[in-house]
């Protein structure tokens, strides 16, 4: 290969309509992929179009197959929960079936590559991009990234109905700071790797394809120029063995953030610090092959690059077979499997979490006379949420529509009350005289999929326009109201949390949205969401998470006033914690037992308790294993999640349940960066959620 038609394969182009109408950038663009000087695409779609364009890229002197990359983030197709959402549901195989099916789709449709999962730690409800990810512990997202991972990536690389998947984006792109995007981060090298590498790692582990540096800098270095993260970290320390690709046009972008001086600049600084191909900027194909001949850049990184890139290639058998994922065929076939919607349905419904349910107002009953209340009654479009390919409303149900068909002899009226965020309240008064006809209110409020999301950032995270308003005018009617709220983020909601009898959390939901939420209200399905990122109360207190330190004046209580680390004027508690989720039926903890107290440090201890549904309803629980190092050589938080086991119970039934702790669950980074367990007094905690803890007991590591 010429060190130009090396560069091609490090080069990313988004196609667009490449095959569409013929425009100048079009016309160059297959010109370019002739010529060997591209080496992937991302934003084409459908068998067809793939196909068209492999064959003019198996035109190029030396026939290298191109690589077609897109955004499949919560589905192709089957529009499945936003991933914020399936986090919810604490169900690591409901989560993996999903990204299954959506790889399925998305190879039918000739993709080879998803730039998924996003497995940044994200603590701060401000960032828009937080409802791609898994939340705010690195516990559960180091699961959710294997799930998801092995989910995209089937059994064997090359499976056709497989992708690559891409983690993304490394690293710590969550902790932008003031949760505005494409911000700096500043941050400890000790919290990079306690908090915000091990979901990366464990997506290492399983064997993810390729990764996708950041948007951000890290303590003054651009990711995509960052040495420390993408050669030291990721390719020496983690022996990681495929591909890094720059985010859309990051390489340039370093330039703005004045790291580069031009773009011949950062090239050299990205291909450097080990960014492999470049999506977007431009930067390689135009300065690399001048950088290698003056002596700049050596051509063993040029080499290793395309090595990696090449590599994925042969492994999805495109050397072999060129077209093996454009096949219009298995295309139609898979595009309309009813089990597909079938688990679109699941997941809606496993991800919804039960905020709050006074008086058991829920579920309701289908002789209730109801008055369906708020702006996404009957919205579909939103129920999708944001990063979506497939915005056919066709096949989506609505809320209406879904308590419509779910109970035919209830009664209805519907208002829509105002808009989601205009400040119109000229609908108030319809709204009121709806809720007098019935006997109980259900109101449907959020965002709308435009307000969540990459470069959708915003400093009030309030429930938009005047729809809390709405609720309050509603509310005064003296009805039983209960309250669904659709977001892509935690919002703040404190009238409705104090007022409403019922708060259902649906995010949003995907194509199957308003079916799983009728199911759910009607206590067809019993919910079992769990919060997977705490709640704030206001934007003060924002970033809020249950796994922080101590301080030297802990509050003791909420409330209390002094020298003491607290809110004057706030209670200093999240209005719903992390792992906080309500049931229709109730669970009791009992019968906690360790088989020993002292751990040697190649041992482990077994605890084991009894689970218990005291409720009537069968139903399902996700009981949470928390630890606390109660003396290190730094300041420990006061707890962590170590694990869990989401468990399901007839009425009046029981288990027990076990944990496993060992070496690993006790260990930690120091001030040195070294992961050690270091000898002392552990704190367990087993319980509904991080603030309803319902067990205790000690243990020592020797």
């Amino acid at each position: 290969m010429t060190i130009e038609e090396k560069i091609g394969q490090m080069n990313q182009y988004s196609g667009g309509d490449a095959t569409g109408p013929v425009t100048a950038r079009q016309t160059n663009l297959l010109k370019e992929i002739q010529e060997g000087k591209i080496g992937s695409l991302l934003n084409v779609k459908g068998a067809s179009n793939t196909r068209a364009i492999q064959q003019v890229a198996l035109k190029s002197r030396r026939k290298i197959p191109l690589l077609f990359g897109l955004d499949v983030i919560h589905g192709y197709k089957t529009v499945f929960p936003i991933p914020l959402a399936e986090a919810a549901s604490w169900d690591l195989d409901a989560m993996r079936l999903s990204a299954h099916i959506a790889a399925k789709e998305a190879a039918a449709a000739g993709i080879h590559w998803t730039f998924a999962p996003m497995v940044d730690i994200a603590r701060d409800p401000r960032w828009g991009r937080v409802m791609e990810g898994a939340g705010e512990d690195p516990c559960l997202g180091s699961m959710i990234a294997k799930a998801r991972v092995k989910g995209f990536q089937g059994e064997a690389p090359g499976d056709t109905d497989a992708v690559m998947a891409c983690a993304k984006h490394f690293a710590a792109y969550g902790a932008v700071i003031a949760g505005r995007d494409y911000n700096a981060v500043d941050m400890s090298e000790k919290q990079l790797w306690q908090t915000y590498l091990p979901p990366f790692k464990a997506a290492v582990d399983a064997g993810t394809a390729t990764f996708m540096n950041a948007f951000n800098t890290l303590n003054g270095i651009p990711a995509t120029g960052n040495d420390y993260l993408q050669r030291t970290i990721l390719k020496t320390m983690w022996k990681f063995p495929g591909f890094v690709v720059s985010d859309w046009n990051s390489i340039g972008e370093m330039t703005q953030w004045g790291y580069a001086a031009d773009m011949k600049d950062a090239a050299w600084k990205a291909i450097t610090a080990g960014n492999d191909m470049d999506m977007e900027s431009r930067a390689y194909v135009k300065n690399l092959p001048a950088l290698v001949k003056e002596g700049k850049v050596n051509p063993a990184l040029v080499d290793s690059a395309v090595a990696r890139i090449l590599t994925k290639k042969f492994e999805l058998g495109l050397f072999d077979d060129p077209f093996k994922f454009c096949n219009e065929a298995r295309e139609q076939l898979v595009m309309n499997d009813k089990a597909s919607i079938r688990a679109a349905l699941d997941m809606a419904r496993a991800s919804m979490v039960l905020l709050k349910n006074d008086q058991a107002i829920l579920p309701l009953s289908g002789k209730n006379k109801i008055a369906l209340i708020g702006p996404l009654v009957k919205n579909k479009k939103d129920l999708l949420g944001s990063w979506t390919i497939n915005t056919d409303t066709t096949n989506v149900s609505s809320v209406y529509e879904g308590m419509l068909s779910h109970a035919k002899n209830m009664q209805v009226v519907y208002a829509n009350g105002c808009g989601i965020e205009d400040s119109a309240t000229a609908g108030f008064a319809e709204a009121v005289d709806a809720a007098k006809q019935a006997d109980i209110v259900v109101m449907v409020l959020g965002e709308n999929a435009a307000m969540t999301g990459e470069a959708a950032s915003k400093t009030n995270i309030n429930v938009p326009g005047v729809q809390e308003a709405l609720f309050n005018v509603v509310v005064a009617a003296g009805k039983p109201v209960v309250v669904v709220l659709m977001a892509g983020r935690p919002m703040i909601f404190n009238d409705i949390a104090q007022k409403a009898s019922s708060i259902l959390y649906a995010w949003w939901p995907g194509q199957a949205g308003g079916d799983a939420i009728a199911d759910v209200l009607l206590g067809k399905f019993n919910p079992a969401g769990k919060l997977p990122i705490s709640f704030p109360r206001n934007i003060g207190q924002v970033p809020v998470y249950y796994a922080y330190t101590n301080t030297g004046r802990p509050l003791k209580q909420e409330g209390k006033t002094g020298y003491v680390s607290a809110y004057k004027d706030s209670w200093n508690k999240p209005q719903y914690a992390f792992g906080h989720g309500l049931s229709y039926s109730q669970f009791a903890y009992d019968s906690l037992q360790l088989n020993q107290t002292t751990m040697s440090d190649r041992g482990k201890i077994t605890v084991r308790f009894r689970l218990r549904n005291v409720g009537k309803y069968a139903g399902t629980e996700v009981a949470q294993l928390y630890l606390r190092d109660d003396v290190a050589s730094i300041s420990r938080p006061v707890k962590e999640l170590k694990d869990f086991s989401k468990v399901f119970l007839e009425a009046g039934a029981s288990t027990y349940v076990e944990f496993s702790i060992d070496k690993e669950k006790l260990s930690f980074y120091n001030n040195k960066l070294e992961w050690i367990a270091e000898p002392g007094n552990f704190h367990l905690m087993i319980g509904s959620a991080s603030d309803d803890i319902r067990l205790e007991s000690d243990f020592k590591l020797q």
